[in-house]
């Protein structure tokens, strides 16, 4: 290193030490005794301040005045009405022989610390040191994102947070399902199940404020079909199956009669899939329509099947109706014929019977 080099770091060092000399000491006072120069020290109590607010530092100036300054550290902020600092945050608020005072505005972390107040006045130097703490609200930092697991996997989700005081952390399951909680950073789920599929909050809190964010955890598992309902239909009518399935992601369909897959529009059927229910619509039932139906549920999980019968349903008519009278008139059959042929046609078709 340059001789350059040594002093300039020495220069410095002794202009700093000759400012604070000067700060402190008036010119052509007397020199005095090293117990008479030694200065008052007062300590005062702690200022707390939050994140944001603005600061004010005062200190009592008190006979008369000779040199007075406010210092952060190692720097000086203002030396009497002269700004030092090139903070633009830092300001002079009042400057007489009562009182010195500076504000901060828009106070951060990197304003705590300790700050002095040195006053040179007539009799002897005085020093007003003032410890300041800045309280931060918490702000959650470290939060995962929404996830996708498959049923019986291990979960483990992490919050982090910044604050001051030292946020606490904590954690739950929001939706209506859920009775999940925990007082912790982490939140383990051992082989997670679809009920616990939902939205997790974490909460991070200090005396200051509360934060919270959410994480959406989405579990995956294989299709399960409702038991297929038979339906009875008659000759020529409108026929529907209806096919349900509980599957995350949701379920593909695909229908069968007895062993063939049926296409959609094919031979006059309609296969219409919304969400979690597929539907089977035969417009015009036919003779070949009846029989054995399945319907099965797919998804990249597995799949999960039911079966259904469409079985004739017939439909009284006026000669049906008049062959039932004239057995009750001609009082032949049974008894068990007269409940299943003619009551049950009366009953059924009373307004036909109205008629005559």
């Amino acid at each position: 290193m340059s001789v350059r080099g040594y002093f300039v770091p020495f220069f410095k060092c002794t202009a700093l030490l000759s400012l604070r000399i000067l700060v402190l000491v008036p010119a052509g006072l007397p020199v005095r005794s090293q117990s008479d120069s030694l200065p008052d020290t007062k300590v005062m109590d702690n200022i707390t301040v939050r994140q944001g607010e603005t600061l004010f530092l005062r200190c009592a100036q008190g006979d008369i005045v000779t040199h007075t300054a406010w210092l952060n550290r190692s720097s000086i902020l203002y030396a009497g009405d002269e700004k030092w600092s090139v903070d633009p945050r830092v300001s002079l608020v009042t400057l007489n022989q009562e009182e010195f005072t500076i504000k901060i505005e828009n106070v951060d972390m990197t304003d705590e610390g300790q700050y002095v107040c040195a006053v040179q006045t007539s009799s002897r130097p005085t020093t007003t040191i003032i410890h300041v703490l800045v309280q931060v609200p918490p702000k959650i930092i470290n939060l995962p994102r929404d996830i996708v697991v498959n049923e019986g996997s291990n979960v483990t989700l992490m919050c982090q947070a910044d604050g001051k005081p030292e946020p606490l952390i904590s954690w739950k399951l929001i939706s209506s399902s859920g009775d999940l909680a925990t007082d912790d950073d982490y939140l383990e789920i051992p082989s997670i199940s679809r009920q616990r599929a939902g939205t997790y909050e974490c909460t991070a809190v200090n005396n200051i404020d509360t934060d919270t964010q959410t994480v959406d955890i989405t579990v995956n598992y294989a299709p399960s079909v409702s038991d297929g309902r038979d339906a009875g239909v008659t000759l020529g009518q409108r026929g529907v199956l209806e096919c349900e399935a509980d599957a995350v992601p949701e379920a593909d369909f695909e229908w069968y009669k007895d062993d063939r897959r049926i296409s959609n529009g094919f031979d006059g059927l309609e296969i219409v899939n919304t969400g979690s229910l597929s539907r089977l619509t035969f417009f015009n039932v036919s003779d070949g329509d009846y029989g054995n139906y399945s319907c099965v549920a797919v998804n990249k999980l597995g799949s999960s099947n039911t079966s259904f019968l469409m079985y004739v349903v017939i439909q009284p008519t006026s000669s049906t109706l008049l062959q039932g009278l004239r057995t009750v008139q001609d009082g032949s059959g049974s008894a068990m014929g007269l409940h299943l042929h003619t009551c049950l046609i009366i009953i059924v078709c009373l307004p036909f019977l109205l008629k005559f």
